[in-house]
């Protein structure tokens, strides 16, 4: 591909060189460049992609994207765009022959579930015979196949080259998890979206957006960019969001477990890990289980079925996938083949909100006592810690407190954060997770709950020293099969 021909749909000013030169690939990591290379400045919060143009040249950059006025003496083009995030997303989609316009992209933001609503959706759409794409917190996955990922939504480069993978492998449906982060950093610039779903929004990642005006910003800017938008009115900023759509003269539907709204849900019914109930939208009305507790998750059910009904797929053809859906660490059993009399269940909840949801619907169908075990992230949010100390020991009937991803700072230092909010004395603090989750296991009696939060489908902990394998199942495995003599 000519320089020229890739830079079509942009606004540039060629600073130096000649734009009828071949180029090979596109980087912004000067360290992945090679001979003839495309390498992109990109201003990051931590690192600025133009201190290391030196390097890029090294490896072989003969042309240079950048935002910034730069002094380059070297033979290569210069190109100089307004905003080289934007540029990049752009850019990322030429590269790869535009592959985001050959997929239906479903989209979902919001602070808690978009994982398990984009995994209803995924399922729905595969058992009406799609292939379906997915990008999200837990994997990436292409059809059947997994791709680890280390961000909910990749960078704009990997996103279009995983884009074009799909389209290579004939997925027709792309589902994506959209995080704030991604919109804040242009990383699904340009992408239109079919349908697009609101979940809620609560306290999380003030670390980086300052503000919870500034998140919320960043989540509505998927809702300017949708074709329809499917928006929880149970919360608060839901209805926000609708309000501002309407500013917009943009065209949206409601759902609530509530209330009244566009997609509505009646007869609710409760049988320990499923929920049956009747969806209503319009005049249609139609009986569905769900295999997952917990009215929240009848909320993400709401929006998935929101946003294909609206896609023109029956309620029928929705309740075909629906009652067999299974989401990774989202209230997920573990150690059944075990045959215990207790119940052991991993969820990802971090967040107060989190927390607080997945231990209400536990309390619903725990018989027994309720063991809950979390604890929380280094070098994020401290704020939200003495929340989920206060929430965890006020709706369980025993907390273990202990490590989670500590990262750079001391685990010891982030369980007393969180004891700080604590007003019980129904806790005892293990800062060595495996260590806690056995000790909640030697706890457990008949018909007891043990609910293990924060880490979910995580298999690694971060550690101060770096990343170590860490997998829940296996662990509660492990030490159930030596309680055993197995």
């Amino acid at each position: 591909m000519k320089l020229r021909e890739l830079l079509e749909d942009l606004n540039y000013q060629i600073i130096k060189g000649n734009i009828d030169s071949d180029i090979n690939e596109i980087n912004y990591d000067s360290r992945k460049v090679k001979e003839s290379d495309i390498f992109v400045c990109i201003k990051g919060f931590q690192v600025d992609g133009h201190k290391f143009i030196d390097k890029a040249i090294e490896n072989g950059a003969k042309t240079i994207i950048v935002q910034d006025d730069v002094n380059i003496s070297e033979d290569v083009n210069v190109i100089k765009l307004e905003d080289t995030r934007k540029g990049l997303a752009i850019l990322g989609s030429k590269f790869y022959e535009n592959p985001k316009d050959k997929l239906k992209i479903i989209g979902v933001t919001g602070t808690n579930g978009k994982t398990t609503t984009a995994f209803m959706i995924k399922k729905i759409l595969e058992e009406n015979g799609f292939k379906v794409g997915l990008i999200g917190t837990i994997a990436n996955y292409i059809g059947n196949r997994e791709i680890q990922t280390e961000r909910t939504t990749p960078e704009s480069l990997e996103l279009h080259g995983l884009f074009k993978e799909m389209v290579d492998s004939k997925v027709e449906y792309c589902v994506m998890e959209v995080s704030s982060h991604s919109l804040e950093l242009d990383r699904v610039y340009g992408i239109e979206f079919e349908a697009s779903i609101f979940t809620n929004l609560t306290r999380d990642h003030l670390d980086f957006h300052k503000t919870f005006e500034n998140y919320y910003k960043a989540k509505f800017k998927l809702f300017e960019r949708s074709k329809i938008s499917i928006v929880n009115i149970d919360d608060e900023y839901g209805v926000r969001v609708t309000k501002d759509l309407e500013n917009l003269n943009k065209k949206y539907k409601t759902y609530s477990i509530k209330g009244k709204a566009d997609i509505e849900i009646k007869d609710k019914l409760s049988e320990k890990m499923d929920t049956i109930f009747k969806v209503s939208i319009g005049n249609e009305e139609e009986k569905m289980c769900l295999p997952i507790p917990g009215e929240y998750n009848v909320a993400n059910a709401l929006g998935a079925i929101g946003a294909l009904y609206s896609l023109n797929f029956s309620l029928k053809d929705i309740n075909k996938g629906l009652k067999d859906v299974n989401v990774p660490g989202r209230c997920e059993r573990c150690a059944r083949e075990f045959n215990l009399p207790f119940e052991i269940l991993i969820d990802y909840a971090h967040t107060p909100d989190g927390l607080r949801n997945i231990l209400e619907t536990a309390k619903e169908f725990t018989e027994g006592k309720l063991i809950a075990l979390f604890g929380c992230g280094g070098d994020r949010d401290k704020t939200k810690r003495p929340q989920m100390g206060e929430i965890g020991t006020n709706l369980s009937d025993f907390s273990i407190i202990t490590s989670d991803n500590p990262r750079t700072e001391d685990p010891e230092a982030i369980i007393e954060d969180i004891i700080k909010g604590i007003k019980k004395d129904n806790y005892i603090k293990i800062t060595d997770r495996k260590e806690a989750i056995r000790k909640a296991i030697d706890l457990a009696k008949e018909n007891d709950v043990i609910v293990i939060a924060g880490k979910g489908h995580e298999t690694y902990q971060v550690l101060n020293t770096g990343k170590i394998h860490f997998d829940e199942r296996e662990v509660i495995e492990e030490y159930l099969k030596q309680k055993r003599g197995v």
